[in-house]
């Protein structure tokens, strides 16, 4: 397996990293807050641990949803949690455009499952030199992320993680099938499971989505006996405010009890 460098960690390693904050960059407070909390309960509990915040989202069921503050304010607020707390972090690109400019501050460029496909993108992001993280289409067999990992190699960039969401299944509704991480696994890079985007539904609100927050543990719980290099996870300290993917989201004690789960079972199985 080739192993990911984002500022001084390693992914893929044989060690558990955390991606985990709010799914928006709703202000540089919130993600103080947020960056502080999990970077305690990481090193109390020996993980590694990136921060994670989208500037935009790109994606929102209605073009009336909040989107983000935009990526120069959004980056703003990435680069102060690395000048407080000097940890990692990662966020979503949407367009060919952002990668260089995103990549000037964030340790780790994302690129979100609707966007899995896109070649421009996937170069775009693999000619920064940075990490970059795959998300699975929900659309997407996982021996097809092959391709999409074969897109940013071809860059000359090595540094791919993949990470597992759920895959559609009818309308408004996920499933995850823990075969994918073995077989993702298979092409040399660090898998990420996605605890929180799992149990997702999909426009299940109408003009938003909704969410099965009590299946996070157990999911989580699967994927950490499967094998996972990293568990992805929302975080906020009131997700009922959340600006997106609320439903979702996992409050500070809940990501607590689900982190200490998973590192238990990461150990357990080596």
């Amino acid at each position: 397996m080739i192993c990911v460098k984002a500022g001084e960690i390693t992914i893929g390693g044989g060690k558990l990293t955390l991606l985990g904050g709010p799914c928006t960059a709703e202000s540089e407070k919130l993600c103080l807050e947020i960056a502080e909390y999990l970077l305690e309960l990481c090193t109390e509990l020996g993980v590694q641990y990136v921060f994670k915040a989208s500037f935009d989202k790109a994606n929102r069921s209605s073009g009336a949803s909040r989107r983000g503050p935009g990526m120069e304010i959004g980056l703003q607020y990435l680069a102060s949690v690395k000048e407080h707390f000097h940890i990692p972090v990662v966020t979503d690109i949407h367009e060919s455009g952002e990668a260089a400019p995103v990549a000037e501050v964030a340790d780790i460029l994302q690129i979100p499952a609707f966007l899995c496909r896109q070649t421009d993108l996937l170069a775009a992001a693999g000619h920064t030199m940075r990490p970059v993280n795959i998300k699975k289409g929900q659309f997407m067999a996982p021996e097809d992320m092959l391709g999409a990992v074969e897109k940013v190699r071809s860059t000359g960039n090595t540094q791919v993680m993949l990470t597992e969401r759920g895959s559609s299944f009818g309308y408004h509704n996920l499933v995850v099938d823990m075969r994918s991480l073995m077989t993702m696994r298979g092409f040399g890079v660090p898998v990420v499971f996605d605890a929180t985007h799992s149990v997702q539904l999909p426009g299940g609100l109408g003009n938003a989505s909704g969410g099965r927050r009590e299946f996070v543990q157990p999911l989580a719980r699967a994927a950490a006996a499967v094998g996972i290099d990293a568990l992805f996870t929302e975080v906020h300290p009131r997700p009922e405010e959340a600006w997106s993917d609320g439903p979702n989201s996992l409050d500070f004690k809940q990501i607590r009890e689900t982190l200490t789960q998973v590192k238990s079972l990461h150990d357990l199985i080596g």
